[in-house]
């Protein structure tokens, strides 16, 4: 989307941090402030499903909330995305359509859900049967949640995301309750789009890109994300989390 955020002009939130170039520093700075980290590791780039765990900023070290938690991903696994981290070169490359999960680490964006209200911390957005979520690369609303209502239908032309799943697709609970992980804030044509945290169908069930659980993992999450301490969600493949996580001081395992 073009500049602000993801869902920037629905929730008032800041625009979401440059991307710092590759080698221009050797400390996460981009997340360095956050006292929340949510962390998905998978066994490798082309695996569907991995284990969620959630860390809070304990001085200089971060410490587990909470219990482990199973995940579904993409179907065809995960592919480095567009967030806070440097960019990186080995393995795949995220692409809207590519049935893959973004890996790096990425902002926590506003919650939503079928309700009007929730009583998460985090701002959060009640669905309509109006909003969709645009997926259609070139659009000037691309990865951005918008309503049809307000931008006119063919602004939300060919969007194949509608946001109320339960009148769309025959009671679909899948958005019932979630989050945004701001994956491709700036909507760079063909990176990726409508990239959440959302409740999963079945243990097996893959994904098109999103990550999917329980709805108790989503209800625990929602009622502990603080947007006052800055949380990031990450997915990284276990070795890649393994090589890197001296560098992003990221948890032990």
């Amino acid at each position: 989307m073009p500049s602000p955020s993801l869902l920037a002009r629905l929730f008032g939130l800041a625009a979401v941090m440059a991307i710092v170039p590759a080698g221009a520093f050797e400390t996460p700075a981009a997340w360095s402030v956050s006292r929340q980290m949510i962390v998905v590791t998978t066994d490798g780039w082309d695996v569907d499903h991995g284990t969620l765990r959630a860390y809070v900023r304990d001085g200089a070290h971060w410490k587990q909330e909470g219990p482990a938690a199973d995940v579904t991903v993409g179907k065809h696994g995960s592919a480095w995305g567009v967030g806070l981290n440097p960019p990186e070169h080995d393995g795949p490359v995220k692409k809207e359509g590519d049935g893959r999960s973004p890996a790096g680490v990425f902002r926590v964006g506003p919650a939503f859900g079928y309700a009007d209200s929730n009583p998460t911390a985090l701002p959060y957005r009640g669905l309509t049967a109006s909003d969709y979520c645009v997926d259609v690369d070139g659009s000037p609303y691309y990865n951005r949640i918008v309503d049809a209502d307000t931008v006119g239908e063919k602004a939300v032309a060919g969007a194949t995301e509608p946001m109320r799943r339960d009148l769309h697709f025959n009671g679909d609970h899948a958005y019932r309750i979630g989050f945004v992980i701001e994956h491709n804030p700036d909507g760079r044509k063909g990176a990726g789009s409508c990239i959440f945290a959302h409740l999963w169908k079945t243990p097996t069930t893959s994904t098109a890109g999103c990550t999917a659980m329980t709805d108790t993992t989503m209800e625990r999450l929602l009622g502990w994300l603080d947007p006052s301490k800055k949380p990031v969600f990450v997915l990284l493949p276990k070795n890649e989390y393994a090589r890197l996580r001296e560098a992003w001081n990221l948890p032990a395992p």
